[in-house]
């Protein structure tokens, strides 16, 4: 079935199953593969999008349930890395293996697109579907409230 899809501040049309999960639409069908699959079942948020400017599990999401919608990857957040999750991000030195990296930068513009000062528990609660194997969660943290700075300066 075709979907005309909002990606990124394009439209993109695409034949897929309605029923296909947006991750694997954005990962298999359209190339931008930004968007990590860790677990699929919503639980790890590697899979981690905007859409309608929320924080979104990929994974768990029907494509036909995208219809009409904007849908933001980490490849649309900013070709230039010049968001400030991405400057923070860069400057704080939060990856390590940076597999999670993609969903974690996300759900934080997401978080600050929403709460331009946020506290450590704002920021716990916002971050808490995100896992981290390497256990960089206080460069997460860090580097969140690092991007608040830069997006006020």
């Amino acid at each position: 079935m075709q979907l005309t899809l909002a990606i990124n501040g394009r439209e993109t049309r695409v034949d897929v199953d309605p029923e296909t999960p947006m991750l694997w639409v954005l990962r298999d069908t359209i190339g931008l593969t930004g968007t990590k699959y860790g677990c699929g079942i919503a639980r790890c948020g590697a899979c981690t999008i905007h859409l309608d400017g929320q924080a979104t599990k990929a994974c768990q999401l029907p494509a036909s349930a995208a219809v009409g919608r904007q849908i933001t990857t980490i490849e649309g957040l900013s070709a230039t890395r010049s968001h400030p999750v991405q400057k923070a991000w860069i400057e704080i030195g939060v990856p390590q293996c940076g597999y999670c990296q993609s969903g974690q930068i996300m759900s934080a513009s997401a978080l600050l697109a929403e709460r331009k000062n946020p506290t450590d528990a704002e920021i716990e609660a916002a971050m808490a579907d995100n896992l981290c194997r390497c256990g960089t969660y206080q460069r997460i943290r860090q580097a969140i409230h690092r991007a608040a700075e830069i997006a006020q300066s």
